[in-house]
């Protein structure tokens, strides 16, 4: 029998694991002293780590909290994609490799913060937030 926490059963955790290592490989060919390595470094570590943190937490606005930073963490990281290929130090095409892992866990990421967010108190005026993926398509139908 194996042993398991509950966030181990996220599919967005999983997946961020998988860019984690998917990104690990990056990494490794990259100059030492390029800061967006350490960040990507970093961001791409924030993920999976908030993710579990998050969802080890009791109340909603903890979870929230935590779901909020990982997936902070993971525009970061397409962000850091974005420099390497403006550095010319990553090719386009394997950038987009890795803002697919990305794109999802930050959709997924969104979808827990929608589903954990606290309920507005009786009186209190809200929207209801956009969804990732739309903001994205959005965007790339602008380009066409």
């Amino acid at each position: 029998m194996s042993v398991q926490f509950d966030h181990e059963r996220l599919k967005v955790y999983q997946e961020a694991l998988r860019f984690v290592a998917w990104a690990d490989t990056i990494i490794d060919e990259l100059p030492a002293k390029l800061s967006a390595r350490d960040q990507l470094e970093r961001a791409s570590t924030s993920v999976p780590l908030n993710i579990a943190e998050g969802n080890g937490k009791r109340s909603r606005p903890d979870r929230c909290r935590y779901f909020d930073i990982a997936r902070g963490s993971g525009v970061e990281c397409a962000a850091c994609l974005d420099v390497l290929v403006a550095r010319k130090k990553l090719s386009p095409e394997k950038a987009t490799e890795g803002k697919a892992i990305l794109l999802e866990v930050v959709a997924m990421t969104a979808g827990l913060i929608a589903r954990f967010a606290p309920e507005p108190a009786v009186g209190q005026v809200g929207e209801d937030p956009a969804p990732y993926l739309t903001e994205y398509v959005l965007v790339e139908k602008e380009k066409d």
